[in-house]
């Protein structure tokens, strides 16, 4: 569903649930984010989500997988660690029954992964696979992160590369190079878990996972939720190694023009760029990466700590007074 179609969805449901009736619930009503969290005790809260989406790959083990890391992705997001999760599907009758049991071990193993156990879940039939987690995990109430922590001065890192929605529509219409189909799927089923261990050891506040909202609408989410402007720099974006060849030749998902369409007005560009560039930028991406604001004290300590972990770790920009997203 579109930004728009979701904010019109959900409008009617505003004043349903007033925040000051739950004061346990410390995300989820007043300001919305990745999780919802509520507060067990002193020491500890309940991390709260869920996600599934349709195939985004050919390979059922890997859809399945793919779908259990980012659902498990919200929840580091919180700064939280994932321990119970229950699966999603809705699976068509008409496929092989190896078929679904593929998409369900590759979540499960996954899940393993993480640390994190699958303690049942539901299916229902549908005409297209869907498939992904209700996750619960556990976090500090005093450090969580959450999209209204970015400060001014606090440096943007990005765990992940940006160019998975363009690839993974080259495989649909099979103009994808098998190279990229294996680097994107690697980069989708690799957990945030390291990049979100890290987070918290540097006393990272504001954070967000980059998924279908592209990296400039979740780049707006969090300056809307903080009160501050973001500045990204163009040049320190990665991307995958196909991402800029299938993006020239206009091989974008749906979403990407939703997404411009909707966040553009909140988005400055203030360098030279085409339009399939600009395009990268409002690309949906599954599984995608963290979005870090990293206080600058710790900011260098934090990259030399992630590159002798071999924890993937870029730095793409600050934390600016003002609003809104400006990209030099």
């Amino acid at each position: 569903m579109s930004a728009e179609a979701l904010a019109q969805v959900l409008r009617p449901l505003e004043n349903m649930f007033s925040p000051q009736d739950y004061p346990d619930l410390l995300v989820g009503l007043g300001d919305p984010d990745d999780a919802a969290i509520w507060r067990l005790d002193e020491q500890r809260a309940l991390v709260v989500t869920t996600d599934f989406f349709t195939p985004v790959v050919d390979t059922p083990y890997e859809y399945g997988a793919i779908a259990a890391a980012n659902s498990l992705s919200d929840i580091y997001a919180m700064g939280g660690t994932p321990f119970l999760a229950l699966n999603v599907a809705a699976l068509p009758p008409d496929l092989p029954p190896e078929f679904l049991s593929e998409i369900l071990r590759g979540g499960a193993e996954k899940a393993r992964e993480a640390g994190v156990v699958v303690a049942g879940g539901h299916t229902v039939q549908d005409k297209e696979p869907k498939y992904g987690l209700i996750a619960l995990g556990f976090v500090d109430p005093a450090c969580m992160m959450t999209k209204g922590g970015a400060r001014p001065g606090d440096v943007l890192m990005l765990s992940k590369p940006l160019g998975f929605g363009t690839t993974t529509t080259a495989i649909k219409q099979a103009k994808a190079q098998p190279e990229d189909i294996e680097e994107v799927v690697g980069w989708m089923l690799r957990l945030n878990r390291e990049a979100a261990i890290l987070a918290r050891q540097f006393d990272v506040c504001g954070a967000t996972d980059v998924t279908g909202f592209s990296l400039l609408g979740h780049a707006w989410e969090m300056a809307e939720a903080s009160g501050v402007g973001l500045r990204l720099r163009w040049r320190d974006i990665p991307f995958t190694t196909g991402a800029m060849r299938y993006a020239s030749q206009f091989i974008f998902p749906g979403g990407a023009s939703d997404n411009r369409l909707y966040f553009s007005p909140h988005v400055t560009i203030n360098t030279s760029l085409e339009e399939h560039e600009e395009m990268l930028l409002y690309d949906p991406q599954t599984s995608g990466g963290l979005l870090l604001s990293v206080p600058p004290a710790n900011a260098e300590d934090l990259l030399r700590r992630a590159q002798s972990e071999g924890v993937p770790l870029w730095a793409i920009g600050e934390v600016v007074k003002g609003e809104g997203i400006e990209v030099v």
